[in-house]
């Protein structure tokens, strides 16, 4: 009768005691593991895409980046549609990012030192609508945030100009040619990327922006 009541005692433990442990880490444990593969999207252009795509492909934090054409009228644009500035298309990146390793705001930090937004439809010698600065949000919190970011920077005084960045809804993305992906890992040696891009990741590498 003792080890009856004594098995009947273990077993009422394990049921009231162990088992909603076991539970809970079940279901919190397979969230945690749902929180660690999280991943959010942002579309930026600020002038060539090649520029942008190096320079965020080398932050902790970045899942891929994917060049492409958005903010414009024309379906399914090429590149040499795009580069004629009729297509009201900006190149842009699609920037795959993990918000538990760098949020957007962070993103947001390095755009703008990444680019002049304070010129219009132009960085350096690109010049065209295609090459506009452009924050295309995919909610409204990216939006906010962006909206917020604005006005920060403009307060600090670290352009000499306001900020001309449009903030836009996106509302379609059109990948680019594939040639375009990993352009200047590819390219490493040819003019553009040697005098446009390399002193911009120089120049950033400097400043401790990216690694």
């Amino acid at each position: 009768m003792k080890r009856l009541n004594y098995a009947l005692m273990i077993q009422q433990f394990t049921i009231t005691r162990i088992m909603p442990i076991l539970l809970w880490v079940f279901i919190f444990g397979d969230l945690r593991g749902t929180q660690m593969e999280q991943t959010e999207f942002a579309t930026l252009g600020g002038g060539c895409f090649w520029c942008v795509e190096a320079i965020f492909q080398k932050l902790d934090g970045v899942k891929s980046v994917k060049p492409g054409y958005a903010g414009g009228q024309q379906k399914n644009p090429s590149y040499k549609q795009v580069c004629t500035g009729e297509t009201g298309h900006a190149e842009v990146a699609r920037i795959e990012f993990d918000p538990n390793l760098i949020r957007f705001e962070q993103l947001l930090n390095v755009f703008w030192q990444a680019h002049d937004p304070s010129t219009l439809n132009r960085q350096g010698a690109d010049v065209g609508s295609q090459y506009r600065s452009i924050i295309l949000y995919h909610n409204e919190k990216q939006k906010l945030i962006a909206e917020k970011s604005i006005k920060a920077t403009n307060a600090s005084g670290y352009f000499e100009n306001a900020i001309v960045t449009e903030v836009e809804k996106l509302v379609i993305f059109y990948e680019a040619e594939d040639y375009h992906d990993n352009y200047y890992e590819k390219n490493s040696s040819q003019g553009y990327c040697q005098f446009v891009i390399k002193p911009k990741l120089d120049k950033l590498t400097k400043k401790g922006i990216i690694p």
